[in-house]
């Protein structure tokens, strides 16, 4: 009963992914990310010295989680996207285009947490950049309102 969905809808919510990496030793390792899904690539937040970072750039390979969860909607769409990702320098507009699409319009920033937390420009931030090489979603957002999707549109049954 699970089916497909375009997973558009839910890369253009403002979610949090959950990033799996491979340690060295070979052990899953998962961080929440923030991320930008520009139609083609997912851009994810790190750090130079970041753990993350440094996985990546030995053990390519990632896999990223999105879940839309509406436990009082009865929605739960799951995406799942794998393949290699690569570390690049930050790029600042970015930047701010992922704090505006977290944080809202920037006259709402925690001025705090932009300049002590998040430093834009800070010199040791990196993007991890992954194109997926495969793209899986699934829709069961029935539990609430079974047999029919709590998800449907006028398009889908």
């Amino acid at each position: 009963m699970p089916r497909p969905f375009d997973p558009e809808e839910v890369l253009c919510q403002p979610l949090m992914a959950m990033l799996a990496t491979v340690d060295g030793d070979g052990a899953p390792r998962n961080a929440p990310v923030w991320f930008d899904w520009d139609g083609a690539v997912l851009s994810m937040l790190g750090n130079r010295g970041g753990s993350s970072v440094k996985r990546i750039e030995a053990e390519p390979r990632v896999a990223v989680e999105i879940v839309q969860y509406d436990n009082p909607g009865g929605v739960l769409r799951h995406l799942g996207l794998r393949g290699r990702a690569e570390i690049s320098p930050m790029d600042p507009d970015l930047f701010r285009r992922l704090l505006h699409r977290y944080l809202g319009p920037e006259p709402e920033w925690n001025r705090w947490f932009v300049d002590t937390i998040a430093r834009i420009d800070d010199p040791d931030g990196r993007l991890i950049r992954m194109r997926p090489e495969s793209i899986f979603t699934n829709d069961v957002s029935y539990f609430r309102t079974g047999p029919e999707f709590a998800t449907a549109t006028k398009d889908t049954p």
